[in-house]
């Protein structure tokens, strides 16, 4: 018998939406008119937070991606705590007469006991000779490990043994053949845990790697805490460099972390081709067991238990925890949202009288509030001098909290929201607070600064084998529905919670793995929400990366794998975006007979690298048709506009359907030329299916808007 008997109007409605095809207006008129009002009294100050970016642990995204650990389970805590345990993906060299692997309790971690034994039986020389080269164990990292010549790496490990030892440590070809690097610790006495240290030098590049610990000497050694790091990280933090330059280039406004996410999987299966399973969150997990704990996540990383996802289902070392999300959020000059578990995950929740001991004192400590000392408290406060060994005196400026992920269907959620709101705002009046409910269709009943605009659904109790659901599928969805949600804000309240647009991408098939079709509709839903950014503060496409290896949601922002990265055509879309936060949002409207394909916004900023105010107009053309674009600027003087530097850039391919990849990575991509003759009055064409962004340096600095954030960009 089908679980689901009864499913009510509002998720069938939902379904209707995500399986529409694209369809576009075809445009009987070509022309349209933009009048700009450029003068200072039209401008309107964008939120510095406007738009930014979402970051969880689902597809690999940290471990294996945006974290530069090369090892994956490099703690061997991956098989569970109890031993005999799997010690994936790590693998033997050699056979059960040479070397014998099993992971036993030894380790001199407390928190992380699980230790990798070798009990070595050959030797190099006797009846049991080793094999060439040894026998020992490799790591093949996450998919390959990459390896390029001339890079320098940082190969940790913690190592015991009763007899003397000499370990060669290398990085070799995915079959152990080809020689990267190595180097060879000897040691007398490491009867107790050492700590040992090694530096290699690639000399050749292997995109395919894998790190390997050998001897042939006989022997019980054991292992411990193996990590292997490149040198040359992200200003020096641990972060992957290429992804994290391509996060830079963003410029977000915002970093929300450390994981939210709506999931459609098991629930509705039967509903091909979407999947759809309620929740999805790493901050909440499948069950409270599993959900994220910050405490476990700072402090030296050989101390870090690990953290088993239980929504996305893979182990993390928890090498990218709450101290280097912080620290990743002021690299990128991003203010930091952190999402916390408010008692709830997908599976149970604690109830609202039980929920002291998760924001105040208990004996695990005050649990949410020191979070916050850890990062704002004063350098010798108890969680503070934490963050002072860790490097980072100075606080981080964390200043937005959301309480929880999309519970607020949730029985609990209310109370325990107040709950937190309470003990947070006595103790840091600063503190923003972002609740889960959707404030944008009537008014919230609890105090909050934002609300979420994400994706609502409710859930009744079951029994008999009978469900009752609403989903509202808000921002997941697909494209014509993604680029009407450009006016959804062009009457909402402007008093009150400002609108968080947690997460917002076009799903289905109208998305593929990122297509040209879902960057223009979410292109037309950014400008909308830009032209209403007095009534929404905050933005962030979800979600954010993908591992090639491991695509466990489509679409997504960039793609990688151990060596190569592209952004799809909608990480292309946001760079329009990039100069937004901050700048000044000028009065423009847009004419044409049929307009229902067409949308644009105008903006006046100041880029910091050539020290130069622009006006910026972005329009999508999401119809069919070439656009015979007028361009009328009042405000301004014909001579306003410098003779050299105005540009015009082009999103646009020949098929909707286009998306990039590995082999062709700018398939989709911006496409800039110069402008001649600009001024303030204009005549340019817009292609079909196309998105444009008009850059015009000005002269004059009439629109300057002084700035208070020393850390922001300057605008006009």
């Amino acid at each position: 018998m089908s679980c689901f008997s009864r499913v009510i109007p509002g998720f069938l409605i939902g379904l209707c939406v995500l399986y529409q095809c694209s369809a576009f207006e075809v445009d009987t008129n070509q022309t349209a008119w933009l009048f700009v009002n450029a003068s200072e009294a039209s401008g309107r100050k964008i939120p510095e937070t406007l738009f930014g970016v979402f970051f969880e642990e689902i597809n690999h995204a940290g471990a294996g991606g945006l974290w530069a650990e090369l090892v994956s389970n490099r703690g061997f805590e991956a098989g569970g705590p109890n031993t005999p345990s799997n010690i994936d993906p790590w693998s033997i060299i050699g056979n059960e007469s040479s070397v014998v692997v099993s992971t036993d309790r030894s380790s001199c971690f407390d928190r992380n006991k699980v230790a990798l034994r070798m009990d070595v039986l050959c030797d190099r020389d006797g009846a049991n000779v080793c094999p060439v080269g040894g026998v020992g164990v490799y790591n093949p990292g996450f998919w390959g490990m990459n390896v390029e010549q001339g890079k320098k790496y940082k190969v940790v490990l913690y190592i015991r043994s009763l007899q003397s030892i000499n370990i060669s440590i290398s990085l070799t070809g995915s079959n152990g053949l080809q020689m990267l690097a190595t180097a060879n610790i000897i040691a007398a006495d490491v009867s107790n845990w050492t700590k040992t240290a090694i530096l290699l030098e690639a000399k050749e590049t292997n995109h395919n790697a894998r790190l390997q610990l050998t001897t042939s000497r006989k022997g019980v050694v054991w292992f411990d805490q193996v990590s292997a790091m490149p040198l040359d990280t992200y200003k020096g933090h641990g972060f992957r460099k290429d992804l994290s330059t391509m996060l830079a280039d963003l410029k977000p406004g915002f970093i929300r972390f450390p994981g939210t996410c709506v999931v459609f999987g098991d629930l509705v299966r039967k509903f091909d081709p979407i999947d759809i399973t309620l929740g999805g969150c790493f901050v909440e997990g499948e069950w409270l067991r599993n959900a994220f704990r910050w405490k476990e996540t700072v402090g030296p990383w050989e101390e870090r238990p690990g953290h088993f996802g239980d929504v996305w289902m893979y182990w993390t070392d928890e090498g990218l925890g709450y101290f280097e999300f912080l620290q990743l959020a002021e690299d990128l000059g991003a203010a930091p949202v952190w999402v916390f578990n408010n008692g709830i995950s997908h599976n149970d929740q604690v109830d609202t009288s039980s929920i002291v001991p998760f924001l105040q004192a208990s004996h695990e400590g005050k649990e949410i509030l020191d979070s916050l000392e850890f990062a704002k408290g004063a350098p010798d406060s108890a969680w503070g001098s934490v963050r002072t060994a860790m490097g980072h005196p100075e606080p981080f400026d964390l200043r937005y909290v959301a309480v929880g992920n999309e519970d607020c269907g949730k029985k609990n959620y209310r109370g325990n929201y107040l709950r937190f709101y309470d003990a947070i705002r006595h103790a840091y009046p600063d503190i923003k607070f972002i609740s889960n409910c959707d404030g944008s269709t009537q008014q919230l009943d609890h105090p909050a600064h934002f609300y979420d605009y994400h994706v609502r659904y409710e859930l009744s109790h079951f029994a008999a084998c009978t469900f009752e659901i609403s989903i509202v599928l808000q921002i997941y969805s697909d494209a014509n529905t993604v680029f009407s949600l450009a006016h959804k804000f062009d009457h909402a309240s402007r008093s009150g919670p400002k609108a968080f647009v947690s997460e917002y991408a076009v799903t289905g098939k109208d998305a593929g793995t990122g297509s040209l079709l879902a960057a223009l509709a979410e292109a037309g839903f950014l400008i909308g929400l830009e032209r209403n950014s007095d009534a929404v503060e905050m933005a962030s496409y979800a979600p954010l990366f993908v591992n090639a290896n491991d695509r466990r949601w489509n679409p997504d922002a960039i793609v990688f794998n151990s060596y190569q990265l592209y952004g799809t055509p909608s990480f292309w879309m946001q760079r329009f975006f990039s100069e937004s936060n901050g700048g000044t949002l000028l009065n423009s409207t847009l004419q044409a007979n049929s307009s229902s394909s067409l949308i644009a916004s105008a903006i006046a900023w100041k880029n910091s690298e050539d020290n130069k105010n622009y006006l910026r107009i972005k329009i999508v053309n999401f119809g069919s048709n070439v656009v015979n674009l007028k361009i009328s600027i009042d405000g301004m003087k014909q001579n306003t506009f410098q003779s050299l530097g105005s540009t015009k850039t082009v999103l646009t391919s020949s098929n909707l359907m286009d998306e990039n990849s590995f082999k062709e990575p700018n398939k989709v991509a911006p496409i800039k030329s110069l402008i001649e003759n600009a001024g303030v009055n204009m005549e340019e064409v817009l292609s079909p299916h196309s998105f444009t962004s008009f850059d015009l340096p000005i002269e004059s600095t009439t629109l300057w808007i002084p700035r208070t954030d020393a850390n922001s960009k300057s605008s006009i």
